[in-house]
């Protein structure tokens, strides 16, 4: 009994570290020449598990959802991959997921299967992934280097809709990303 005890208590101590490595993400970034400002910052977990940080960066800070997955303006989405949990295949399986959740429009198929090439390659702890918006052109870029060139505003409106839709793939992330 007071081994489980030391365990409850060594994991209530860790729990506010799951967060603290989402302070990484500076208030202003300049992505593929648009300066845009954070919007909200969150952790993605999973059974007590830290999976990676993510930010939203925006020209003009929202609380509202559906503005800003509407909107044609500059955007992005920072994910910092903070568990060696993430693999490709784990990856392949969550965004096929989250892009039913997202989205039942079968025209933006192939371009998911564009996304998911990029996560073919072997994903590691530390990996940073930008998914960077100008009007009608998503760009993924893997650690500074250019990964991949989506077009279309309505693949952009579906994939920050695994974060920010209507079903999301965490309730407190997308809260945490539209700063609330």
């Amino acid at each position: 009994m007071q081994t489980l005890l030391k365990f409850w208590l060594a994991l209530v101590c860790l729990l506010p570290l799951v967060g603290h490595s989402a302070d990484q993400f500076p208030a202003q970034q300049t992505f593929a020449g648009q300066n845009l400002t954070l919007n909200g910052k969150g952790v993605r977990t999973k059974a007590f598990f830290t999976l990676y940080n993510a930010g939203l960066y925006v020209q003009e800070k929202s609380t509202d959802a559906n503005a800003i997955l509407n909107s044609n303006l500059p955007s992005a989405m920072r994910l910092e991959i903070t568990s060696a949990m993430i693999t490709s295949e784990n990856m392949e399986s969550a965004v096929r997921e989250g892009f039913k959740h997202s989205s039942n429009d079968p025209a933006i198929e192939p371009r998911i299967e564009q996304l998911i090439a990029v996560f073919k390659e072997a994903i590691k702890e530390g990996d940073v992934y930008d998914l960077i918006y100008t009007p009608s052109t998503l760009a993924i870029i893997k650690n500074g280097q250019p990964a991949a060139t989506i077009a279309g505003h309505d693949f952009k409106r579906a994939l920050f809709g695994i974060w920010l839709g209507e079903r999301p793939v965490q309730a407190g992330l997308k809260k945490a990303l539209l700063g609330k």
